[in-house]
């Protein structure tokens, strides 16, 4: 499978409309070669450099195996299935790094899997999700870019 983003590469700058600092959208995401058999996705964006251990910053499940794009914004679709995340909201937060701490860098992973719907709970957070949905995965791709204040 492969994930990219129209507005940055895999490996470079994640730019600031899509951060805490500019208009915290979602960026925009396209996936494809999901294996027969893919169900569903799971969309995952984490930090792993965060000071405190991984910070999670969006969840979105139960995506239909159709959809294999968010456009500019998405998240604010709210129809979706979004998980709460560390700034203890639904849906997604952007890159906000501690001023000073150098650049982070930011997982998008798109998983493929073997179920349609995932046994969630009521504002579920993206740790419960991603602990779920590792349970299905059959394919998964990245994208990372970084931030930095």
């Amino acid at each position: 499978m492969k994930l990219v983003s129209s507005a940055f590469a895999d490996g470079a700058a994640i730019p600031r409309r899509f951060t805490c600092d500019g208009e915290n959208r979602s960026p925009p995401l396209q996936w494809s070669g999901a294996p027969e058999g893919s169900r569903s996705f799971a969309l995952l964006c984490d930090d792993p450099d965060a000071p405190g251990g991984t910070w999670h910053h969006w969840a979105v499940y139960d995506i239909p195996p159709a959809v294999t794009e968010f456009p500019d914004n998405a998240a604010q679709n709210t129809r979706m299935k979004q998980a709460v995340n560390d700034f203890r909201k639904v849906g997604y937060g952007g890159p906000c790094p501690p001023h000073g701490h150098g650049p982070h860098h930011y997982h998008f992973r798109v998983l493929a899997l073997s179920m349609e719907d995932l046994p969630a709970k009521a504002n579920a957070s993206c740790r419960d999700i991603e602990r779920e949905a590792r349970k299905h995965v059959i394919a998964e791709a990245i994208l990372v870019g970084w931030y930095e204040r």
